[in-house]
């Protein structure tokens, strides 16, 4: 099979021709119709995130059609469609899994990093750890949801209640938040890369109250903020643009270093907390809610050969919505 892959941090993706995978037990093996490009893929083909000490497929916002069931599997079928996220598997008995956070598992594995993922023309996965999609689901415009989506969602959650929500970086994350935030009746004001007008001009097509650069001071204070651009100077941006009391969540898995700031941007009760990754029972409950929104995301299709095309306009922010690779 074809396959893009990471193999030296800090150096594009390499095309190679890989055997196609066998499902175990437990598992499946899906045919990839598509699979979102994610920043978190950046991070690895950076060398942000090590390398488990092999070649690794990235890719972990899925859509595929299950080809082959391994031995034990019961909720997925040949034929079927499935979406596969980043959480790949979790132990279910350490004191995380136990408690409902699987998303901390102490030996959890990821898709597309411990995990091949889907930028290749087939992927296995954990039956248990994917979601069955509907017939008729359309793979390009689904394929976000699956990390962009989900992680989004839970950050909103973690969020709390908030009649005003500033969303810091919009891109496939942001305009999908933006969207299930308007349809909860929030408020939404985004911030983009200064002079982002392509950003501001898809922020404010989706309902914004306001739209501007992440170096302006929004026309009111903020009931909480979704970070999800990997830069630590907006988190003391975001706590400025804060009312007391007010929580601010950074959704990225990896951020650079936050600098020095004043108590005084913290205090006043204000919260600053992180998310990690997701539970299955997140993904449930985003893939349940984003037909009710509905969710319509934003995309720009590429092919798989183009791979490192579409992760280096993700990183100069010329991606509007989400950029997906569709296998040829």
């Amino acid at each position: 099979m074809r396959a893009m892959v990471v193999e030296h941090p800090g150096r594009p993706l390499a095309a190679r021709e890989l055997p196609a995978p066998e499902p175990g037990p437990d598992e499946i093996l899906v045919r990839v119709l598509a699979c979102g490009v994610c920043r978190t893929d950046l991070h690895l083909a950076d060398g942000e995130l090590a390398l488990p000490g092999r070649p690794v497929v990235p890719g972990h916002e899925i859509v595929g059609e299950v080809v082959r069931a391994g031995p034990g599997v019961t909720r997925l079928a040949p034929g079927q469609l499935a979406g596969i996220a980043w959480l790949g598997w979790a132990c279910g008995t350490c004191r995380f899994c136990a408690s409902g956070r699987e998303n901390l598992c102490e030996r959890a594995r990821f898709t597309g990093w411990q995990r091949d993922g889907g930028y290749a023309e087939y992927a296995v996965a954990d039956a248990r750890f994917a979601f069955p999609l509907p017939p008729g689901t359309d793979p390009v415009a689904t394929a976000p949801l699956l990390c962009a989506g989900l992680i989004g969602h839970r950050a909103w959650r973690m969020a709390g209640e908030a009649r005003r929500l500033g969303i810091f970086g919009f891109g496939a994350a942001g305009h999908i938040l933006a969207q299930v935030a308007r349809h909860a009746g929030q408020e939404v004001l985004a911030f983009t890369r200064p002079g982002d007008e392509g950003a501001q001009r898809l922020a404010r097509d989706l309902g914004a109250a306001w739209a501007g650069g992440s170096d302006a001071p929004p026309p009111a204070l903020l009931d909480a903020a979704v970070i999800f651009a990997p830069v630590g100077a907006l988190v003391p941006a975001a706590l400025s643009a804060v009312a007391p009391g007010g929580t601010v969540v950074c959704a990225g898995i990896h951020m650079s270093d936050i600098p020095a700031f004043p108590y005084a941007l913290l205090w006043g009760e204000r919260v600053l907390r992180s998310v990690a990754n997701l539970t299955r029972a997140d993904g449930e409950a985003f893939l349940a809610l984003a037909p009710q929104v509905p969710v319509r995301c934003a995309v720009t299709p590429f092919p798989l050969a183009a791979a490192n095309e579409a992760l280096e306009l993700l990183r100069a922010g010329r991606i509007e919505g989400a950029a997906v690779l569709v296998p040829e």
